[in-house]
């Protein structure tokens, strides 16, 4: 089995680094991440400036873009094979709820989707896992290698991918795996505005805002109770239940 594996946390992700080390029990790994941290990059496309991939020392590529332009990347014309499976992450930090909108990780396996292929998002659901080494993500990368060992069983419908989020707790801790729904947020915090050294004004973006919906059947709720959640994600946004209604209101146009 041929794995191309991708992050929006950099090359130098330990994250990045943990999920290779585990795939490469079940075969060839091949790793295009960006060149620095690219978090809430969402699904952007870089067309301004050319990609400049760098193969570092470990056989890692570093891109100077996007999550996206990564996949998109190797996947048209930077990799001389396809890849079985996609598999972006280990995020540091979860990528629950409204995050997967801005998250670049989720991103790049909605990128590997478009593509025609079969991706995976992974994320560590923890408040410090940004600050944690290795060790801090090989239990969650052995859970990735279980769930890969069994797709076979899985049938997914076309444009659609898996959104996995796991609790950062021991593993002996882990109550098992959970489908959920994504729950939602509510108004993120105000910016905060500062001063710089020049007597300009200056803004930082505010944390998200705390969940809205964690009721039961949501990635929250999974994640508080201990479960690692999965979440199926399509990439059709349409909001079908309000087709009929537009289409009436439209008539009045």
């Amino acid at each position: 089995m041929r794995f191309l594996v991708s992050n929006d946390d950099g090359v130098l992700a330990p994250g990045l680094a943990a999920l290779a080390e585990a795939l490469e029990t079940l075969g060839q790994v091949t790793v295009v991440a960006p060149d620095s941290e690219r978090s809430a990059f969402s699904n952007a496309l870089t067309l301004d400036r050319p990609l400049r991939p760098v193969q570092q020392g470990n056989g890692f590529w570093a891109v100077n873009g996007t999550p996206a332009d990564c996949v998109h990347l190797a996947l048209n014309g930077l990799l001389d094979f396809e890849p079985d499976i996609v598999v972006s992450g280990i995020n540091a930090g979860a990528n629950l709820g409204d995050d997967t909108l801005y998250s670049g990780t989720v991103a790049a396996a909605l990128e590997a989707r478009f593509l025609g292929k079969t991706s995976i998002a992974v994320s560590l659901a923890g408040a410090h896992g940004r600050g944690y080494g290795i060790d801090a993500y090989r239990a969650a990368a052995v859970l990735v290698v279980r769930l890969i060992e069994n797709w076979r069983h899985l049938q997914l419908p076309n444009r659609t991918i898996l959104n996995v989020n796991v609790p950062d707790l021991p593993p002996e801790d882990i109550r098992g795996f959970r489908v959920a729904r994504l729950g939602h947020r509510g108004r993120a915090k105000d910016v905060l505005k500062l001063e710089d050294p020049r007597g300009r004004s200056a803004y930082w973006i505010g944390i998200a805002g705390e969940p809205a919906d964690a009721g039961e059947g949501t990635d929250f709720r999974a994640i508080s109770e201990g479960y690692v959640s999965v979440t199926p994600l399509q990439t059709d946004l349409t909001r079908h239940d309000a087709l009929q209604d537009v289409a009436r209101w439209l008539k009045d146009v």
